[in-house]
This record gives C-alpha cells, structure tokens and sequence, in this order.
C-alpha cells in the first residue's frame, strides 16, 4: 500500500494524460492497463481484447530517464512491460496497418515530457538482467574460434526448448509455402524438398550442408535422393541430436556430421548447401568464405546460399547499427550481420562461382516466424521450466520481431543458386519447369 496517496493519484493522472495524447496520435484498437488497475484506450473507441501492462510507477520514470529498447526489453523480460489480449505480431501490425509510426512523428516529445514531469522525482524501476551475450556480440574483429562462442550462446540454450516450436523435423530456417494456410510440418517438409531439387541431387553425389542444424536437411537429401551426406555445425548440442536421428534412421552409412569450422573444410563435394548459416559469419568473412565453399566444391558443382539479408542503402553503406539489431546481437545472435543481396552476388562472382538464380523469400520467412511465435506461446508454460520467464519473454519478442521485419519488407531473405565456374558447359536444363513438377 503507498505511504503516499495523493501522490499516486497525481502519477496516475499524469500517465492517463500522457497516454491519452499518444492515443491521440495512434487511435489503436488497444488499451494500456496501470499499476493501478485503471485502463486507457490507445484509440477513440478500442474494442479488442490487447492490452499494454505497466505494472509501476518506477517503470515509467526508468524509460523517462533513460529512454531506449534495451531498457524497454529488460522490463519486458521481467514483465514490469506486459501485454494481454493479444501478441506482439497483432501490436506490431496494428502499428504498421494503420500507419502509426507516421503520426506518432507529430507528436511533441516536450509536450509529453511536460506531461510526465511528476515521473521525474520517482526512483525509477532498475530492469533486471537477462540471459544476454557478455563478449563482443559485434564481432567484427572476430578470431575464428570465437564463432563457435556466438554459435553455442543461440543454440545450446537447449534442443528441448526448440522442440515446442519447430516442426517434427526440427528445420531451424525459413519454410516454404506452395500454400499460405499449410502446416510448418508441410512447408519445411517443402521447403527442404526445393532445396534438393534446385541442387538437381543424385543418387551416390557427395552433398555437404555448412551449418546442418539439427540434421534435417542432411536425412531429407539421403532419404529422398539417394546422396552421400555430410554435415558441419559448431554446436554439440546439434550435434548429439543429429548423430542419434542419423542412427535411429539406419543411415550411418551415408550420413554423418561433425564439429567444424567452415574455413576448415576439405574433401570435395558435387553439391553444396548453406542454410541459415551466411548471417553467422561476420561480413568481413565474406571473402574467405566464398573461397572456402568454392575450394570443396567439384567442377561441376552446385553451391546453394539460403540467407536473410537488408535492403540496400541509398548511399551504399553497409554497416548499420539500429537499437533492434544491437539487441538482437545481445540477446539472440551475437556476431550475426546481415549482407545485401547485391554485394552478396558480387562476393559469389568475385570468388570465381557464376550465380544462376536468385529467388525471394520474404513472405515465407514472415509466416515461418509468426508460426514459430504462435507455437511457442501456446506452449509457454512448458517453455519457461525450460528456460525461465525471461528467455521464454525474449525468444517472443525476437520472433514476433522478426515476423513483423519480413511483413514490413525491411528484412529480405534470399535462395542464391551458383555454379563453381562459367568456364564448363552448364550440366542446369534450360528452364526452371523440373522443380515445380
């Protein structure tokens, strides 16, 4: 109970102002819900069930002081920042849908700040910490056994915890749609599906997949193709459960996989797939990793490079910063940079490979993440004796995010299909007709 009453009173009335002013501006179709109990439309008249939670005073006088996403994220880990009603896809495209973000420009950053200036004499609510990358989460001058480090932090956070979100076969990457209402099971069962064909496997060829995951693709290629595969991953936690499926399958005789970096590799290969892994390299590796795959891959060789990517800039720069990507680097994926897809084409060519196809998947990478979201809320109990409320809070917000960046059209995603030279005849047939059949 407060010492104080009339001062919460005054605080409460300053935030119902504040917000109303923003409500103003965002006429959403939600409501913020105070430590008090009393509610606020975000909109003129708000029907649906999403609701803001704040749940003290202290949570607003932290982001007045020190306004940023990372303080907004901590509070949302540890549910000082809550949300009812809803996810935060259904927020985020309730912002986009009904442009928000432009009329929030107009509005008055001192009016708001005169608004919640009792807020500044309140000890502010110091956001706990959460499960976050303690090196450099950059990594741009990374040493290479370092991207072991930053592989491990993502994905040994534990097999069971992926297991209540991704398919049955566990496929940690963009699916694929023949249809917007199939299943994840379906769309990655397809999406793999494209990936074999595109590469035109064939019974007996030698198929290497650089960051094999869990061994999905690597089974999918055997079983279906007839392959000799062979996977890498800097992940033991991949890896023990890639190795038991590989056994459990009768398949140790054509498949298998090992810790190991990608500038390690040797041996040759007639086919080469790379899944979800080019984000994890550092754009300053780009170079020795093309050279890399292009060294194993056979004469006549294909090399397939499945990779999220960012729009090219206006002024042609390619680092960035922006608040969302530095807390995706502390949180989820540290040493993750994105290319774009022109310099990543440019780097194919540079290396020697002739690209032969690119292919667009932003819309399918938006419905991926927002299945995996769904799934993972829908099993959030299970997820947090896993993993704490924290990590289970963090996990939703990076997939909504991600869901809500592919929607957007700010995230691209792209299949990048390359020959090892130009110089011999192309053993590709003439149309693409062979993989829609």
């Amino acid at each position: 109970m407060s010492l104080d009453p009339d001062r919460d009173r005054r605080l409460v009335a300053a935030a119902q102002a504040a917000i109303a002013e923003v409500a103003r501006h965002l006429d959403l179709n939600a409501r913020i819900r105070l430590w008090d109990g009393s509610e606020v439309p975000l909109g003129r008249a708000p029907t649906g069930p999403l609701r803001i939670t704040i749940r003290s005073p202290g949570v607003l006088a932290s982001l007045l002081k020190r306004p940023s996403l990372d303080r907004i994220i901590r509070h949302y880990a540890h549910g000082e920042i809550g949300l009812e009603g809803g996810t935060l896809i259904d927020l985020g495209q309730s912002l986009a849908t009904e442009g928000a973000n432009k009329r929030l420009k107009s509005l008055s950053k001192l009016g708001m700040v005169k608004k919640l200036w009792p807020f500044l004499w309140v000890k502010p609510e110091r956001p706990g910490q959460s499960r976050a990358f303690t090196g450099d989460a950059r990594g741009d001058a990374r040493k290479q056994i370092e991207n072991r480090d930053f592989i491990r932090f993502h994905y040994d956070v534990g097999n069971d915890f992926y297991r209540l979100f991704l398919d049955k076969e566990m496929i940690y990457s963009c699916a694929y749609f023949t249809d917007w209402s199939n299943s994840i099971d379906q769309a990655q069962f397809d999406k793999l599906e494209m990936i074999c064909r595109k590469l035109r496997l064939e019974p007996g060829e030698r198929f290497l997949d650089i960051g094999s995951g869990w061994g999905g693709l690597l089974l999918h290629a055997a079983r279906h193709h007839g392959v000799r595969a062979h996977g890498i991953t800097l992940s033991d936690a991949q890896l023990e459960i890639a190795r038991a499926r590989i056994a459990e399958a009768g398949l140790t005789d054509r498949v298998t996989v090992e810790i190991r970096d990608y500038a390690d590799l040797d041996g040759t290969y007639d086919k080469i797939a790379s899944i979800g892994m080019f984000e994890h390299i550092g754009l300053a590796n780009i170079p020795k990793y093309m050279r890399s795959v292009r060294r194993v891959l056979a004469p006549d060789g294909l090399f397939l490079n499945h990779a999220i990517s960012h729009r090219a800039s206006a002024d042609g720069r390619r680092f960035g910063s922006r608040p969302e990507q530095k807390a995706i680097l502390k949180y989820i994926f540290p040493g993750g940079a994105l290319d774009d897809i022109g310099h990543t084409v440019s780097a194919m060519e540079q290396a020697g490979f002739e690209v032969q196809d690119v292919e667009a998947w932003r819309r399918h990478y938006a419905q991926t993440t927002k299945l995996w979201c769904e799934r993972l809320a829908a099993r959030k109990a299970e997820a947090e004796a896993l993993v704490g409320p924290e990590t289970y809070r963090i996990w939703i917000a990076y997939l909504a995010g991600v869901s809500l960046a592919f929607s957007r059209g700010s995230a691209r995603i792209y299949q990048t299909l390359a020959s090892r030279s130009a110089k011999r005849p192309s053993t590709l047939p003439p149309t693409r007709a062979d993989l829609y059949r």
